[in-house]
């Protein structure tokens, strides 16, 4: 069957009768000239966080470095709320023309894993531009913890089933789930305590009213220096270059367990090739950058830049993941 080309102004009217133009991305798509032209204005990223943290602060470090190669504005929007959903949506229903980009943290892989009805096609509703870091979660324990390794610790909690118990900041959070998956991967019956952010899950550990919890290296590395927490193991498939002398979760018997935090950029869906492209190309240019990298490296991050396609299917990869634990430890959202 022959393909029929039709006029711009004959699909218009078309998806206008159908009720899909006011809101489609049609209506909004750049023109050749435009994407030519691009960028011609500031370009937004959405941070869906606070101010002050570090997904706040590696988005100005990347924007500076975008800032600079474009020669065009690039400004942060801190847009906090319901889990990362908030600032997501917002992206979401932005025009896609190369001005509104989402800064992802791995929350995004959990909602679309955890939550049956979000406001958006996780994997739909989004151009996905590049993975631009990631990092391990350390398996901290209290000093006072018999168990040193993860082994022991499987063994104390098989012992005792149920008297051990892990904080994490909060129910479907990162280090719930990695808490999870070890305790589906061994075997074994341990109490998940969530806390209402880091610092009281961290300082239930240190006061040894919790056992053991999954941490940020950022955030656990100031205590393991001084002595008042130790790191058992770290949750990546493979060592880390950070701390090479601690051993994997995957080292110890379980070899799936590969968990780690990540950080990406997308745009909504319907963005052109051409704009994605040289975001991509932007954006991993900043991530080579000294300035950004000399930020990252105290923090125990590695960048990475990474294609489309392949952020695509890291993305597939870690829902299907999630999908697998929060079924198999039947958590709900909140």
């Amino acid at each position: 069957m022959p393909t029929i080309a039709l006029p711009r102004r004959a699909i218009t009217v078309l998806l206008t009768a159908a009720g899909l133009a006011a809101t489609g991305a049609l209506a909004n798509t750049p023109s050749a000239a435009e994407i030519a032209a691009y960028p011609s204005k500031p370009i937004r990223i959405v941070v869906p966080y606070t101010a002050g943290g570090f997904n706040d602060a590696l988005a100005r470090a990347i924007a500076a470095q975008m800032q600079a190669s474009m020669k065009q504005a690039v400004i942060i929007d801190n847009r906090a709320g319901a889990g990362t959903v908030t600032g997501t949506h917002a992206v979401a229903r932005a025009a896609p023309d190369g001005y509104t980009l989402l800064e992802m943290p791995a929350a995004f892989a959990i909602n679309a894993a955890l939550m049956p009805k979000l406001p958006y096609d996780s994997m739909k509703d989004f151009s996905f531009i590049t993975l631009v870091a990631k990092a391990p979660f350390l398996l901290i324990s209290n000093p006072s913890f018999p168990a040193k390794t993860v082994p022991e610790l499987v063994k104390l909690a098989k012992a005792k089933p149920g008297s051990l118990s892990y904080s994490s900041t909060g129910n479907g959070g990162n280090a719930h789930l990695m808490g999870e998956m070890l305790k589906g991967m061994a075997n074994i019956d341990v109490l998940h305590v969530p806390y209402k952010g880091a610092g009281p899950s961290m300082n239930d550990l240190i006061s040894g009213q919790v056992q053991y919890s999954f941490a940020t290296y950022a955030a656990a590395s100031g205590s393991i220096k001084a002595g008042r927490l130790r790191a058992i193991a770290v949750t990546s498939k493979e060592r880390w270059s950070r701390m090479p002398e601690l051993p994997t979760i995957a080292e110890a018997g379980y070899p799936r367990y590969d968990a780690i935090g990540w950080w990406g950029f997308a745009a909504p869906a319907g963005t052109p090739a051409p704009i994605v492209e040289r975001l991509q190309r932007e954006i991993n240019k900043a991530l080579a950058s000294k300035e950004v990298r000399a930020y990252l490296e105290p923090e125990g991050v590695e960048a990475v830049g990474s294609t489309p396609a392949e952020f695509r299917q890291h993305l597939q990869a870690e829902i299907a993941e999630y999908r697998k634990v929060i079924k198999s430890a039947g958590i709900q959202p909140e």
